[in-house]
């Protein structure tokens, strides 16, 4: 891709955009391009005292010197490539591209959850997202397990206790008001590429417990 070719992609024109949307945990797409933004801002725009007036504006930049590179070097290949194209790729590389891969990685651990349990678990309805950070939910008798799925990164690992405790107040919301546990799973991807469930063995342990637990009461 062009992009790569002249590295208008690399973490120094855009950000470490994997690392980012891991931290900031976006709800939606809105919720992660207004992260970024500021990421943008924050990261690059005042360390280097880049002279734009906000990140869309950078954005568009990029898009800009991508059509100039694109024009000037494979012009017989891009009639048809206008600058406003450039820019709108810019935007889907950074933002729309790097949501849906978030997204994506959340619903491979949530299928894989389900295998290593054979039971169905569902999505939690938006007010458990906002109340108790719940992503999904399992239903025992009359009582709810809540599971919440958060990527990490490999240098994330050690602040993995540090999450579970900042998140541990509406956790126990959940439990008084729906009588079962709370598990945060962290995925991370191996060096294959591939998503796994970080402690798998001992996280799917303890859900299966709290699972019979649930039965018996």
């Amino acid at each position: 891709m062009a992009t790569n070719r002249w590295g208008l992609n690399k973490k120094d024109k855009v950000g470490p955009v994997a690392k980012w949307i891991r931290e900031t945990a976006p709800k939606n797409l809105e919720e992660w391009e207004k992260a970024y933004l500021r990421l943008v801002e924050e990261n690059i725009l005042k360390p280097q005292n880049l002279e734009f007036s906000d990140a869309e504006e950078y954005l568009k930049e990029l898009g800009r010197k991508l059509y100039v590179k694109i024009t000037e070097v494979i012009q017989a290949e891009i009639d048809d490539v206008t600058e406003e194209d450039c820019i709108n790729y810019i935007k889907q590389l950074v933002i729309n591209r790097t949501f849906q891969g978030y997204i994506t990685e959340k619903e491979t651990i949530y299928g894989k959850i389900e295998r290593l349990l054979n039971l169905k678990i569902h999505p939690a309805p938006d007010e458990w997202d906002r109340l108790y950070n719940v992503d999904f939910y399992i239903q025992i008798n009359n009582k709810y397990i809540g599971i919440q799925i958060k990527p990490i990164t490999y240098e994330h690992m050690p602040q993995i206790h540090n999450w579970i405790e900042w998140l541990s107040q509406t956790h126990k919301k959940f439990s008084e008001e729906f009588g079962g546990k709370v598990f945060v799973i962290f995925s991370i991807t191996n060096e294959d590429g591939k998503k796994e469930i970080y402690n798998e063995n001992e996280i799917i342990e303890q859900i299966k417990q709290e699972i019979e637990r649930l039965k018996q009461t």
